[in-house]
């Protein structure tokens, strides 16, 4: 049995993250958390193009949206 996928959300801030956002993401808001720690979130987008590390708070090229 397969565990449910963590999906979070996300919206670029900075120029570097719209470039990626629009041009590898195809624009997808959605990403899946393949890994956590105490401050950081590796996502994968749904596209499965692109990956990172995120801060889980006041990270300079990404927000969580709702």
């Amino acid at each position: 049995m397969k565990a449910k996928k963590n999906l979070i959300n996300v919206q670029p801030k900075s120029k570097k993250a719209v470039n990626r956002f629009k041009n590898i993401m195809s624009s997808l808001h959605a990403m899946e958390v393949e890994q956590e720690t105490e401050t950081q979130l590796f996502v994968v987008s749904i596209n499965r193009k692109y990956c990172f590390w995120m801060n889980k708070q006041n990270d300079p090229n990404w927000e969580v949206i709702k």
